[in-house]
């Protein structure tokens, strides 16, 4: 009789057999293998129950999670357990009775243009006055805005690839593993070379340096915290007193991104642009998997529901009759 192979030791299995299709799974890993501890905790024998996974996705935020949370969370298990049944057939798939639907995906904060200028003028004013942080802070922001990007891409640049005489950036290994090229406006360019000479002054350059630097103390010239940066941008939002116009409850940085997005399709639309045209290309500068993702936009943004309605209006209404 074979002995039976530890739950521990599927995850594994099935996330080595995922990464070999090409996903990165690093959320997914933290998720399974947290379900693996809570299993091994609760002592428990025998075919994965849906219970069980409730009870661990009822954990979520200290037990404070809301429904939606306990859904995402729950959900997760989903594609693990159904290629579990292969190796035990009486594995139960959790389903949606539990804690209800996933929800779709938000409306996010769309920034005006006056309080993307508010936010840098805001991390300018960060201390020490004339030293390397409020140039990180100022600098960073600003290239979210105004090229797309997510945060954790901005972040991860080295200096080797922004090149500012190109006039393009090199995004490595973004979110869905995947490596593009955002090429940057003048303007941006400009701002670029102003805060990398700063930076020179407090760290020596080197194409392995980080583009964005800690300038703390022992950190200097390490990688700017992911916890840091939003921490700054929380004191700033409060400082501002920004009124949410989103559904997540605040304004983020991440935002910043669906921002430039809602801006870009709203220009093509009042130059007149085939929008279906041009969404095969923006889909491809954000770095976005799918296109449809790209469409979302369109329907999930109280502003550009505007202009759909619009151009349905421009469709849907009659010929004028030309003897009138």
């Amino acid at each position: 009789m074979k002995p039976r192979v530890g739950l521990q030791s599927r995850v594994e299995q099935y996330l080595t057999e995922r990464r070999q299709l090409g996903f990165k799974l690093h959320n997914m890993e933290q998720r399974l293998t947290s379900f693996a501890r809570h299993v091994a905790d609760a002592g428990h024998q025998g075919p994965l129950t849906v219970d069980l996974m409730a009870d661990w996705a009822r954990q979520a935020k200290a037990g404070r999670g809301d429904r939606a949370t306990l859904a995402r969370r729950l959900k997760m298990l989903r594609p693990f357990t159904a290629w579990l049944r292969q190796f035990d057939p009486a594995t139960e798939v959790p389903d949606e009775a539990v804690f209800g639907r996933v929800p779709g995906r938000m409306t996010p904060h769309v920034y005006r243009e006056a309080e993307i200028v508010e936010l840098l003028a805001a991390a300018r004013q960060l201390g020490p006055k004339g030293g390397l942080r409020p140039a990180v802070m100022e600098t960073l922001f600003g290239l979210v805005a105004c090229a797309g990007l997510r945060i954790s891409e901005a972040l991860g640049l080295l200096d080797a690839d922004v090149d500012l005489a190109a006039g393009v950036m090199t995004i490595r290994q973004s979110k869905f593993g995947k490596t593009r090229l955002v090429p940057l406006h003048p303007s941006a360019v400009q701002v670029l070379a102003s805060y990398r000479a700063h930076r020179a002054r407090h760290v020596r350059t080197t194409p392995d340096l980080p583009f964005f630097v800690s300038s703390r103390g022992q950190l200097l010239g390490q990688p700017v915290g992911d916890r840091q940066v939003h921490r700054v941008f929380r004191d700033l939002r409060q400082q501002l007193g920004w009124i949410d116009r989103g559904s997540h409850g605040m304004p983020r940085i991440h935002d910043l991104r669906h921002s430039f997005a809602v801006r870009r399709l709203v220009l093509w639309h009042e130059q007149g642009e085939d929008i279906n045209q041009r969404m095969l290309s923006l889909s491809t500068y954000l770095g976005h998997v799918k296109v449809s993702s790209t469409y979302w936009y369109l329907t999930g943004v109280p502003e550009l529901m505007g202009l759909l309605g619009q151009a349905f209006e421009r469709y849907a209404s009659p010929w004028e009759d030309e003897d009138e």
